[in-house]
């Protein structure tokens, strides 16, 4: 391993601000990483020996876990056995001086370690504490093991994917997770400033079900089948809600999609595709009818934009201000000149890998601008340095290494 190398302090409208991460894989350690990203100084705690499972999952380079170096940025990684007496003890002295914890364990897991909330805000009555599960810590599913693919299935979202009277289909990356972390975040977010105006008050345990979190995201699911009886289902790339909206593709293989969701930018677009009359077919007079017959809708829409190569589809929706995009994959996003003038893709320090690209950090800020220090570290890289400032000396630490403990 390369000697590490020296990191920029953290900046951001989160500086200051502690936190214990003790959850693993995805959606728990995407909450604190979004917190990091905006200064927050957080502590990622891992098994010794194992570490977070995350690290075994595909993608790697070198046997270095490049999915870990992503959603790990900006931490400091410890390792440390919380089912041990030792270990507790170690826990509660960072509990002490930290603001937030973190944890995806099974549902009452740690209260069998005797990790307990009375036994936390005992040593730190201010502590807010997310827990990342499933299902959420009630309910008859509260015990459930559980993954992203099962939390969209049971959301509804996979049904929705798909091509109509198709095989339902799952994403390619566990979006739900993702979405379960931003609802985390938000939520520790929500009790600190609960916190931040009276001193008496005492942290939250913060309930966080990544099934709800998926369910809460798809709006108007519930409402619709609660008001019309209706059951959404897959309909392939077709937008449900407003017509036409779709991929089509063009006369030189490539693919666009396209979503004219309001009447102004049907009008420009069927300007743009030279089919000025359709605005005035009573099937396409406005959306609701659009999409009752968006099937004719498409296939007109098709028909004109198989005769344009993509440049000259490109050409003609940007002359009329209709938003588009051509279907990405990863090396077109880095050759984007938005995205290069945003420099949405941004060089991270790594000890391991030398310099490596990712996203930047959203959303940015003028007063109090954020940075990734460095990418996710390796397993233990900084028990050396947490652990002193727990007042533990070498020796100590050598000890505590020796029986696996750290």
């Amino acid at each position: 391993m390369s000697t590490p190398l020296a990191r920029p302090s953290a900046t951001g409208p989160l500086a200051g601000l502690k936190i214990i991460d003790a959850s693993s894989v995805i959606a728990g350690p995407f909450s604190s990483t979004l917190l990091a990203d905006l200064g927050a100084d957080v502590v990622k705690i891992e098994e010794p020996g194992t570490g977070d499972a995350l690290r075994r999952l595909a993608p790697h380079k070198d046997g270095v876990p490049l999915w870990w170096k992503v959603t790990n940025r900006n931490k400091r990684c410890i390792t440390l056995d919380l089912r041990t007496a030792e270990g507790k003890d170690l826990l509660g002295r960072l509990v002490a001086n930290h603001d937030v914890l973190v944890e995806n364990f099974r549902t009452g897991t740690l209260d069998r370690w005797g990790i307990t909330r009375e036994w936390l805000q005992a040593i730190n009555p201010r502590l807010t504490i997310l827990r990342v599960t499933g299902f959420g810590q009630t309910g008859p599913y509260r015990d459930r093991p559980g993954f992203a693919r099962i939390f969209e299935a049971m959301s509804g979202f996979t049904r929705m994917c798909g091509e109509e009277d198709g095989v339902p289909l799952h994403l390619g990356y566990p979006i739900s997770d993702a979405v379960g972390g931003l609802f985390g975040a938000l939520g520790i977010l929500a009790d600190l400033y609960r916190l931040k105006g009276d001193p008496s008050l005492r942290g939250q345990e913060i309930d966080c079900s990544v099934t709800e979190a998926m369910l809460r995201t798809l709006e108007f699911l519930a409402i619709e089948y609660d008001q019309l009886g209706q059951t959404r289902t897959a309909t392939g790339n077709r937008s449900q809600y407003a017509a036409p909206g779709n991929i089509y593709a063009t006369r030189d293989g490539k693919w666009a999609s396209i979503a004219a969701s309001t009447q102004s930018i049907f009008v420009r677009l069927c300007a743009a595709l030279g089919l000025d009359e359709l605005p005035r077919d009573p099937r396409f007079a406005d959306n609701p009818s659009r999409v009752r017959n968006n099937r004719a809708l498409d296939a007109i829409v098709q028909g004109a934009i198989e005769r344009l190569t993509l440049e000259e589809l490109r050409d003609r929706l940007h002359a009329h201000e209709v938003g588009f995009s051509p279907i990405y994959d990863a090396a077109d996003v880095f050759a984007d000149p938005q995205f290069r003038a945003r420099e949405a893709i941004v060089s991270v320090p790594d000890d391991e890998l030398g310099p490596v690209r990712m996203q930047c950090i959203v959303p940015r800020f003028s007063e109090a601008p954020c940075s990734i220090r460095h990418a996710g570290p390796s397993l233990g890289q900084h028990n050396g340095e947490v652990y002193a400032e727990l007042g533990l000396s070498a020796e100590e630490q050598r000890a505590l290494g020796e029986k696996q403990i750290i």
